[in-house]
């Protein structure tokens, strides 16, 4: 065995030990909130990759005789998505090489800001624009935006009612918000927001959509960014009270976090540190002058919340973004939500390119702003992925390679340093955020529906209408996403079938070619990655109100008894209380809870865990509350107190879930 490691040729694996090394012994040591740490990692892997690209065009692209055969054309073809996927990672570097966090200049603006006389804070109007959402979802956010912390004469709450509902406008003038229609629905949410400038006339306009809460401080730590005429909006990161589908459906609710927490906790810090952050709608604050001048909410596209970013951009107004959690809202319920959200965001970026007032046209941009704002990740992640995924069943089955010939020991001293030095970096950048097969994986899922969208788009990017994510009760269906998980398991099969063909010497479709053994690896890789994606089409049951993990003491009242507990789950119709022991409660028990800052709770005991020694016993409950109570209930869990964060991950708990998940806790493989 000594003898056989002796006579390896480790001489290819030097660039990739190089790039581990670099990162390992420096930036791993590195504070990555500094510029020129960034700055260094991001333009070392820009190089690494560089490297690359030169090696791929002149020694296996170039090479390859122009005779028109599907070999020349795919070899060309594949380059060119390389080439529009490098670009995007360019991008990506550049951005990510700075990062900014305005908390500490919060902080400071809040204090100067706040010391004036309360007569001369300025007017807030708050917008919650709807068209079919339930009562559950939006009593949570028209509850909140009246409990926020600013005087009470200074700020009004509009519910922007594009439904007419009258049950809505009972509801809204029974708890002090103002209820707001119009005769028609044009123009979709933008319409509906500029109607509501049209009878609103606060200096400044905060949005929520409506599953989403403000926190109480939402106000005063936003608006002291005001004080600098240039900025006309400041955008604040979108966190979630639920899970969303991708964390429900592979399990990992308690150790991986929502797929959008890399754009708001990372990449938006990111662009802001450039100037180039943009609004992204719901829990941003705007300048009602800023509006005026580019004449309310643009309404040519979809997203009308990054096109209204561009038109300030066109005037000289800045986009500021501040990187604290100050709301909490509905992340989508399920996959068919999941995928109305994203097709609208991507098409609405795509639309933007062929806008007078998107990247490539609108007057007053600079070139690293047009730059920036072009759709390249839309056009291109979606691209690339399906790419990566049917290389090795091109090859495996016509024997067409994605290069011109090569060996494999160029492979690995070329290409293998890029992939390390991407992977690492995004570990270092974003180290609680990102695993490469979690993340790939959630990213092959939604290729097979996003893709059929981004070509849409660009062919016809108009005349699709706008389409709300449906979100609340009525929303619980747990559907089986058939069309994705047979178009993966139809490329599983592909793959599969021709690794097997090609083991078998009279069926074999490629010859005796290095690019063999790396296609096997590079198939087998993107078999393993299909299976975790096809467990995301399974939907999992899961409750409509996620509860908030508390830790609250309180007194029960049971009988003519009364026992210490503590409150470890609550939400507005359930919880769950803990006891140091057995307190003798039996599902049907009626019990009263008593907590500080919150209203006392009329509750049944619907279970309770047996008693083990030394084992605290937990009590579930229910209970119905109505008007204040619950309204109390609202500010108390969904204003500032709690959060569903992870602010970790546990690697060998996702591979344990991704397990059990595969093959079920039995050994069998099953979605479970």
């Amino acid at each position: 065995m000594v003898q056989y490691l002796l006579e390896l040729d480790l001489a290819p694996l030097a660039p990739t030990c190089l790039v581990g090394a670099f990162f390992y012994i420096f930036v791993t040591n590195w504070p990555r909130e500094k510029t020129w740490a960034r700055s260094i990692a991001c333009a070392f892997v820009l190089a690494v990759a560089m490297r690359y690209l030169l090696w791929r065009f002149f020694h296996t692209v170039l090479p390859h005789p122009v005779d028109g055969s599907f070999a020349f054309i795919w070899t060309w073809t594949v380059f060119c998505v390389e080439l529009g996927a490098f670009a995007d990672i360019l991008l990506f570097l550049v951005v990510m090489s700075r990062s900014v966090d305005r908390s500490t200049e919060a902080s400071r603006l809040e204090r100067a800001f706040f010391a004036r006389p309360e007569a001369q804070l300025p007017t807030v109007d708050v917008f919650i624009p709807t068209y079919n959402e339930p009562l559950d979802v939006l009593e949570r956010t028209i509850v909140g935006a009246l409990a926020l912390d600013y005087p009470r004469d200074k700020f009004k709450v509009y519910v922007l009612d594009d439904k007419r509902r009258d049950w809505l406008k009972k509801y809204c003038e029974e708890k002090g918000a103002i209820h707001v229609t119009r005769p028609d629905n044009s123009h979709a949410k933008a319409g509906n927001m500029n109607n509501g400038l049209k009878v609103s006339s606060g200096d400044f306009i905060a949005i929520f959509d409506a599953d989403f809460v403000p926190y109480r401080n939402f106000l005063r730590r936003t608006l002291p960014f005001f004080t600098d005429p240039t900025i006309g909006i400041v955008q604040t990161p979108q966190h979630f009270f639920n899970k969303d589908p991708v964390q429900s459906n592979l399990a990992l609710e308690k150790v991986w976090p929502d797929e959008q927490r890399l754009f708001f906790d990372e990449m938006a810090a990111s662009r802001d540190a450039w100037d180039v952050s943009f609004c992204c709608g719901s829990c941003s604050i705007a300048r009602r002058a800023a509006l005026d001048v580019i004449g309310g909410f643009p309404h040519d596209s979809i997203t009308e919340d990054l096109l209204t970013t561009l038109a300030m951009l066109n005037k000289g107004y800045k986009t500021r973004y501040l990187n604290e959690r100050l709301s909490m809202g509905l992340a989508a319920e399920n996959l068919k939500g999941y995928f109305v959200q994203r097709g609208r965001w991507c098409r609405g970026g795509i639309q933007t390119i062929y806008l007078h007032n998107g990247p490539l046209r609108g007057p007053g941009l600079n070139l690293f702003q047009r730059v920036m704002f072009l759709p390249l990740s839309w056009l291109m992640q979606y691209t690339t992925r399906f790419v990566i995924l049917v290389v090795p069943a091109v090859y495996l089955w016509t024997g067409a390679a994605p290069l011109y010939f090569t060996g494999s020991q160029d492979i690995v001293i070329y290409q293998l340093p890029v992939l390390t030095a991407y992977f690492l970096l995004m570990g270092w950048l974003t180290p609680t955020r990102y695993l490469p097969l979690v993340s790939s994986a959630v990213g092959t899922f939604a290729t097979f529906r996003m893709l059929p969208v981004v070509i849409s788009s660009v062919i016809k990017p108009f005349g699709v209408p706008f389409r709300v994510t449906p979100k609340g009760s009525g929303n619980e269906e747990n559907a089986f996403d058939a069309y994705t998980f047979f178009s993966i398991a139809f490329w599983i099969a592909v793959t599969a079938l021709g690794l097997i063909i090609n083991i078998v010497p009279e069926w074999s479709r490629i010859g005796e070619g290095e690019f063999s053994l790396v296609s096997a690896y590079w198939a087998a890789l993107n078999i393993l990655v299909l299976l975790v994606a096809a467990l995301i089409c399974f939907e999992k049951s899961r409750p409509l109100l996620d509860s908030f993990a508390t830790d609250e003491p309180a007194r029960v009242a049971a009988g003519d008894r009364s026992l210490d507990a503590r409150i470890v789950s609550l939400s507005l119709d359930r919880g769950v209380a803990s006891f140091p022991t057995d307190p003798g409660l039996r599902p049907g028990d009626r019990i009263r809870i008593e907590m500080e800052h919150f209203p006392h709770i009329e509750a049944r005991v619907e279970d309770v865990t047996s008693v083990r020694r030394r084992k605290p016993v937990c009590v579930r409950f229910s209970y119905a509350l109505a008007g204040e109570c619950r309204d109390a209930m609202i500010v108390r869990l969904y204003t500032g107190q709690y959060s569903q964060d992870i602010r970790d991950i546990d690697k060998s708990a996702i591979a344990q879930g991704l397990w059990h998940r595969l093959f079920g806790r039995d050994g069998t493989y099953g979605p479970a």
